[in-house]
């Protein structure tokens, strides 16, 4: 049986695409002991837009140092970059648990972007558990490569 994952507030957001998932998703975290905030879409609109579900959900996780996001959206790249166009998240594409946990381990990832074309409800689950379970690595490299990223999106100052 899986590890419990330490609660905490995940935001999540979304589009059309993905609307399936999220909803299974929130229920998920919800019976996992989280406080989820659903940011949208919360009800099915194929012409639906998700920077307008995706930046706020991002800006709530830039805003609080302790909580996670979730992005969705069919391939999952849209969402990821949205969400990185806030100042302080750092939004990782994941396809499985492997690479969520990298993303939280040497990346210090905020929020984790899923595919829901490619990912089946039990495998997205996975995939935020794991991300929800790991920590940042902390250790010198890892350390250092993140701050050159913080560095850059404060000032603009490029890496010697």
């Amino acid at each position: 049986m899986p590890e419990p994952t330490p609660a905490r507030t995940v935001h999540i957001g979304g589009d059309h695409a993905a609307y399936e998932l999220q909803r299974e998703l929130v229920r998920w975290l919800v019976e996992e002991g989280h406080q989820v905030v659903d940011h949208g879409p919360l009800e099915y609109d194929a012409a639906d837009d998700y920077p307008v579900f995706v930046l706020p959900a991002a800006r709530a996780v830039a805003a609080d140092p302790e909580a996670r996001g979730i992005v969705l959206g069919g391939s999952g790249n849209g969402e990821q970059i949205a969400a990185n166009k806030v100042a302080g998240v750092r939004a990782a594409l994941a396809s499985s648990p492997e690479l969520a946990a990298l993303a939280r381990q040497h990346n210090d990832a905020r929020i984790v972007s899923i595919g829901a074309r490619f990912t089946d409800v039990a495998t997205a689950q996975e995939i935020v558990r794991a991300f929800l379970t790991t920590e940042f690595e902390d250790e010198e490299r890892h350390a250092r490569r993140v701050a050159m990223l913080e560095a850059y999106e404060a000032d603009g100052t490029l890496p010697a």
